[in-house]
């Protein structure tokens, strides 16, 4: 690994708390990301010159500390705010330990921050995946099916709104947490999207935004105890990151659902996410939408095999989703599910209507499902159409590459004169 690959691995990894952690200190949203973003491009120069640090982290949250004094010196000579700053800062901060786990807070302060209501729901979200989940704009701009230009504006109209607004970087109390919650979890469950599926590049899955999400909704199921779907939301991650292990092969290539090697599912993943389960259900409020995707998990966690899932139980399942939490991307894997339990016949009306209506233009996914759908009917003319346009829609090279030899499965055999 070369030192630009090690700025890049701290920098996804550690962002979101170097970043939360400024804004704790200066008290400036905005300013704490511009102060990251500047300790981030002194180590791309100085790590490939000196050297990688013994805690990289740490030394891009001194630099960036260190230039938040300047920021202050420049605002005001001897301001108190600086002199705060600048007792706290010591030479070797450098070399001291980063502990990640003593600034949860701060990145969970920078999420409700992030989520404030004077920012619009399409803005609290791609803000958050841009400075907690690290995610870039182009990543962003996937994962919410929304052109990167459009990304890009919204974050920084976004950032101008919470200065404005001077929201202060902090956990709210608890009533002001409720109206921001939806949004929290939201992101989290996006973040944890695009790294378990991730939509570019060349690992199907990326573990440490996956991880980081996991983290996440465990920190938020211990300071929001009581919220059902919080705690839906960890068990969807929890049963759904258990099937890891065996998702790609030697080589990281994508393995398929039916082809998994069970025994490689991460029972204890599989344990924690059913105890989560159960406390979502156990509010008496039933299920939210994210419960009702880990009860679906659940479905596929307890199965023996893909043979032997409780296909109606899922198909039902989705069906209470579909009217809870309405979207194409639930009917896309309500058609499979009911592919499934009834037979492809029964599903295809389901993505006809939804291709006929113009939905997820621009993703793979519907054009996946329908060419297996057709594959299984015996129309491989139709079914080979389908698949080219996924192959030309997906953005992750494994997953694309796997759609490639589908495609090359339904070739016309040569004619034989």
């Amino acid at each position: 690994m070369t030192e630009r690959d090690a700025v890049a691995a701290i920098w996804r990894i550690e962002s979101a708390r170097i970043v939360g952690a400024l804004a704790r200190y200066t008290g400036d949203f905005a300013l704490a990301e511009d102060l990251a973003q500047e300790a981030l491009a002194e180590a791309l120069v100085t790590w490939p010159r000196e050297g990688v640090p013994r805690n990289p982290a740490g030394w891009l949250h001194t630099v960036g500390r260190r230039r938040a004094v300047d920021v202050f010196r420049r605002r005001a000579a001897l301001d108190a705010k600086y002199a705060v700053l600048a007792n706290d800062l010591r030479e070797d901060a450098v070399t001291g330990d980063w502990d990640p786990d003593q600034i949860d807070d701060d990145v969970l302060a920078l999420m409700f921050v992030a989520c404030h209501p004077v920012l619009s729901r399409e803005a609290r979200l791609t803000l958050t995946l841009r400075v907690v989940g690290g995610l870039t704009s182009d990543e962003i701009a996937r994962a919410v099916l929304t052109p990167t230009a459009t990304v890009q504006a919204r974050i920084t109209r976004a950032k101008k709104a919470l200065a404005a607004a001077q929201v202060p970087f902090e956990v709210p109390p608890p009533q002001e947490r409720a109206e921001r919650l939806g949004s929290v979890l939201n992101v989290i469950y996006l973040i944890f999207t695009e790294g378990s599926s991730a939509s570019s590049g060349s690992d199907l899955i990326r573990f440490d935004l996956a991880g980081e999400a996991q983290r996440l909704a465990r920190v938020l199921s211990r300071l929001v105890p009581g919220e059902p779907e919080v705690h839906g939301l960890l068990a969807l991650l929890e049963l759904t990151a258990a099937r890891f292990p065996a998702r790609t092969g030697p080589d990281g290539e994508p393995v398929l659902l039916e082809d998994q090697d069970r025994r490689r599912w991460d029972r204890s993943a599989i344990q924690r996410g059913r105890a989560a389960l159960a406390r979502a259900g156990a509010a008496g409020r039933g299920l939210g939408a994210y419960g009702l995707q880990a009860a679906i998990a659940e479905c596929h966690a307890v199965a023996p095999s893909v043979a032997e899932t409780n296909w109606e139980r899922v198909v039902l399942l989705y069906e209470a989703l579909g009217r809870l939490a309405p979207s194409p991307v639930v009917e896309v894997n309500r058609a499979v599910a009911v592919s499934m339990a009834r037979g492809p016949a029964a599903a295809l009306p389901i993505v006809d209507s939804l291709a006929a209506a113009g939905a997820l233009r621009g993703s793979h996914l519907l054009p996946t499902v329908r060419g297996e759908l057709l594959t299984r009917l015996g129309r491989p003319g139709e079914a080979r159409a389908e698949l080219a346009r996924a192959v030309e829609l997906c953005g992750n090279d494994r997953e694309r590459e796997v759609l490639r030899r589908k495609l090359a499965g339904l070739e016309r055999p040569p004619n034989i004169r």
